[in-house]
């Protein structure tokens, strides 16, 4: 499935909207952890252009406590389950969870994709799962859990690490016989990752892409955006997110994961049509 967006002349990045049925995520807690207001915000996102619904269960702000399995099956998949009985059904829905279980119960719901942010470390018995459904992975890297994430994160050169790091997750899901063309990366920008870490990784973007597979940018809203624009209010982060993702299409990043679909669906349609230009 991610082997389509592969080559960067042919087909326009994706925005992946962000929906987190959970009663603590960072930016958007609790908002939309009743049924309908999950539905209507579904709603708004497609409208405003999105092309994946990514849910999830589990916060994963730093120092977070992870949430159980039983826990996010019973906030994710009645979402999904609203999702294809009430909108349009061929809508792409990821799983944000590192648990096989959430990832099953999803993919049984109706999800598409799974989204991970171990990288398939947590609980090894996913990348098992996608290649015994197809279900496309996204692998992405992180430092630690979200729980102790940002207790001093180290690096002495993080885009070499966080390459390495990626390739032996990408190494472990094809040995569990996931699909080359069914893998997406993702440098897990702002997990156990320090400011000028995250810098460093937006500014070596080529790099992550050059890797021969598609690449997953997810900077919505982050606090290190923050510090720079001296800004508290992760909402008031749009803008900034936005200059990211045009910075990333230009990079030749495949997709973004954002909690403002319009706003973030103007900078890849803009920077989309100057890459074009090149």
């Amino acid at each position: 499935m991610f082997s389509q967006f592969a080559d960067n002349a042919q087909n326009k990045p994706l925005i992946m909207g962000i929906l987190n049925v959970t009663p603590d995520s960072f930016s958007d807690g609790g908002k939309y952890s009743g049924l309908d207001a999950a539905v209507k915000q579904v709603e708004l996102m497609v409208s405003e252009g999105v092309d994946i619904i990514d849910i999830g269960g589990e916060s994963t702000r730093p120092g977070a406590d992870p949430v159980t399995a039983d826990e996010q099956i019973r906030r994710v998949v009645p979402v999904i389950a609203a999702i294809r009985q009430q909108l349009r059904s061929d809508i792409l829905i990821s799983i944000d969870t590192t648990l096989s279980a959430v990832a099953k119960a999803a993919l049984d719901a109706g999800a598409n994709i799974i989204n991970d942010v171990s990288g398939g470390s947590a609980d090894p018995a996913i990348l098992t799962l996608a290649a015994a459904t197809g279900a496309p992975i996204i692998l992405m890297h992180s430092q630690g859990t979200p729980k102790t994430m940002q207790d001093n994160p180290h690096y002495q050169n993080v885009v070499q690490e966080v390459l390495d790091a990626l390739d032996e997750s990408i190494n472990a899901a094809l040995k569990a016989g996931v699909n080359k063309e069914a893998i997406a990366i993702d440098p897990g920008i702002g997990f156990g990752k320090r400011k000028q870490d995250n810098l460093d990784l937006l500014a070596h973007l080529d790099a992550l892409v050059a890797s021969g597979f598609p690449v997953l940018l997810g900077t919505s809203r982050k606090r290190f955006m923050g510090t720079i624009c001296d800004v508290n209010e992760p909402s008031e982060l749009v803008t900034a997110t936005a200059v990211t993702t045009a910075l990333g299409v230009m990079a030749g990043v495949r997709i973004f994961r954002v909690h403002d679909v319009k706003e973030n669906r103007q900078a890849v349609d803009v920077a989309w049509a100057i890459k074009q230009s090149l």
